[in-house]
């Protein structure tokens, strides 16, 4: 078997763009896979056509050398945009091998270790009265374990964080009392915050209020996640935006954090991301993966998290706090993970399992979207 085309589709779904790949191969088997860089679509494309140029021809049941290849044979090695082309490239190549042999990508990883795969949820609205019906909501709905979003986090222009702290942590600790000590509560600062930021924030709360802090800070200086680390007993949730397991590596290895909040899509697809996972088994680090656009992903990630020993849950933008956002359209996908209460059971289908509309993904336009531009009240630019 060789494979004989790759096409990218850059494509508006839902109230955002996700790069979807297809591979082809000279005995009709495809797969598909995703790209995780969200607002940098056409740059990925342009990764995917150059490694393209030497893809063509290659056997595509060769996946952990066709990764090396892909990594090291270009000298630049490395970096968000070259690891989320990979990532795209190597979960297609799963599905094709997957499809080839008759088996679920699970079965390629080393079989499968659990049956359903639990996810957390996230709320929409803004610390107050509408977060906490939403929170219960969502226990209502089989949910153990929720993600809240801090107050300022709609901001599309101005945001200071000093000005949401005490708002978002009163909130949080109202959340707590709402819906007592079962439930798994976490939050996610999106790495807006500064480490005396986020050290103010979590004293502002009783001890247990929070089960996890979600990427409080910027993760280029792992020093930094270590003094806060000292400042704070609450769990980190970091790594969604690492692009390798050199990323994680002083995190993992220095035991700053507790959760992986690894991307398949990002980190360098399926192989990498086993690679990290048991890694992070060694040092009781267990799995979180960021799932935040399309059923690609999920699958991909379901797949993944089927095949782990060290899991906790999987983050999912389909439950019934986030029903505006319409990544997971059945027009698109009509054959997708799909939630069954509160976890996506773990499909046996051959391949990731999903199925594209690809004659309609054709006809969908790309459209250039730019995350906020945040900045502060005196004109500085600042995280989004």
């Amino acid at each position: 078997m060789k494979i004989t085309a790759i096409r990218c589709y850059p494509a508006w779904i839902g109230i955002r763009n996700q790069l979807l790949v297809k591979i082809e191969t000279d005995e009709g088997v495809f797969g598909w896979g995703e790209s995780g860089l969200s607002g940098r679509e056409k740059a990925v494309v342009g990764a995917i056509e150059h490694f393209a140029q030497f893809l063509v021809g290659a056997d595509p049941f060769r996946i952990g050398a066709l990764w090396q290849d892909m990594y090291r044979s270009q000298y630049f090695e490395g970096g968000r945009v070259l690891q989320a082309a990979i990532s795209a490239i190597d979960i297609a190549l799963y599905d094709i091998k997957g499809k080839a042999l008759g088996v679920p990508v699970y079965e390629l990883l080393g079989g499968k270790q659990r049956d359903f795969i639990p996810t957390f949820a996230s709320t929409s609205a803004a610390p107050g009265p509408e977060m906490i019906e939403q929170a219960q909501m969502l226990v209502e709905a089989g949910w153990t374990a929720m993600r809240l979003s801090p107050s300022g986090h709609e901001a599309t222009e101005i945001y200071e964080p000093r000005e949401h702290l005490a708002t978002t942590a009163k909130w949080c600790v109202k959340a707590r009392e709402a819906l007592g000590e079962d439930v798994v509560l976490g939050i996610d600062y999106h790495h807006r915050l500064s480490v005396a930021e986020t050290a103010s924030f979590c004293q502002k709360m009783p001890s247990g209020t929070l089960d996890f802090l979600e990427e409080p800070i910027r993760d280029e200086t792992p020093e930094a996640y270590e003094a806060l680390r000292r400042m704070t007993d609450v769990p980190f949730a970091i790594g969604e935006e690492f692009a390798s397991k050199w990323q994680f590596l002083p995190f993992i290895e220095r035991d700053i954090h507790q959760y992986n909040r690894l991307d398949v899509c990002n980190v360098g697809g399926l192989t990498e991301a086993m690679k990290v996972a048991g890694w992070s088994e060694a040092h009781y680090v267990d799995m979180m993966p960021h799932n935040p656009l399309g059923p690609i992903c999920t699958a991909a990630t379901v797949h993944f998290a089927a095949a782990v020993a060290n899991f906790s849950w999987l983050e999912t933008r389909s439950s019934p706090a986030e029903t505006h956002l319409g990544f997971d359209s059945s027009e698109f996908f009509p054959v997708q993970p799909r939630l069954e209460g509160a976890r996506y059971p773990v499909s046996d289908a051959p391949g990731l399992g999903v199925e594209v509309n690809e004659e309609l993904l054709a006809k969908q336009e790309f459209r250039y979207w730019q995350a906020p531009r945040l900045k502060r009240r005196d004109g500085s630019v600042t995280n989004w």
